[in-house]
């Protein structure tokens, strides 16, 4: 293809994206007040355990239109996001070999379950965070919480743990490549521990260490997980190479 067929390709790719978070858009906002309402719960949990009132608040007249329009487009991100992923691969697949469309369909199929996995380990802690957080809070004053820096709290929350659990698998397309050994990963064991540490700290701001681990140890367990694999492919291309060289030397 020549470089202007290549832009009405780009083209076309791009605007059944756009078409998709659109449409995902309008049913995220049907959406909105179910997802609110998630969100919420972490807070009137908070009100009810504390005893205490905690409420969501909206400093501006289009505060609340603004975060339902917030709420609709990272729904749609998500609803759409199997169609403008297929987009961006249609766009991609004609420039790889069988052997990489190979490695990034096992990427694809791979990543997506452990990004949402990671989301909802991070849902999952949010309340945790949330009583931690707001415990500073004096017995005898209200948590009157800003509900969009609220929702940005919570949305950089979960994005962040989401991709925090797929970078394993960019350890196993490394080592696929021949980037990295199996050998390498297990040895830096130490330093990902460290960082993993430094990151759950950094993404659970909360004062108590049971949010830090829950978060902590299915990463410490997806990286080895991901040394495991890195491990068994080493072996099978040590077993390849000594075949190729056995029959080269026969011959």
């Amino acid at each position: 293809m020549s470089l202007g067929q290549h832009l009405v390709e780009l083209r076309k790719r791009l605007f059944r994206s756009a078409l998709a978070l659109i449409v995902g858009s309008v049913a995220g906002f049907a959406l909105s007040a179910r997802v609110l309402d998630l969100l919420r719960g972490p807070v009137t949990q908070m009100a009810i355990i504390r005893g205490q009132e905690a409420t969501l608040n909206y400093p501006t007249i289009a505060g609340s239109f603004d975060l339902r329009l917030q709420i609709a487009v990272t729904v749609g991100v998500i609803l759409s996001s199997p169609i403008w992923l297929y987009q961006v691969w249609a766009f991609i697949v004609p420039a790889l070999v069988r052997k990489e469309k190979i490695y990034a369909i096992s990427f694809i199929g791979s990543a997506i379950p452990l990004f949402l996995l990671g989301c909802a380990s991070g849902y999952y802690v949010l309340p945790h965070i949330v009583q931690a957080l707001t415990g500073f809070v004096a017995q005898e004053d209200a948590a009157i919480i800003d509900a969009k820096m609220y929702f940005d709290f919570v949305l950089k929350l979960i994005l962040a743990v989401g991709v925090a659990f797929v970078l394993p698998v960019f350890l196993v397309l490394l080592n696929f490549v021949g980037v990295i050994t199996a050998v390498g990963i297990i040895k830096g064991w130490r330093i990902a521990i460290l960082l993993i540490a430094l990151f759950t700290a950094i993404a659970t701001p909360a004062a108590d260490v049971f949010s830090m681990f829950l978060l902590a140890i299915p990463m410490i367990v997806l990286y080895f997980a991901a040394a495991g694999v890195a491990w068994l492919h080493d072996r099978q291309v040590a077993k390849r190479v000594a075949a190729l060289d056995a029959e080269l030397a026969a011959g």
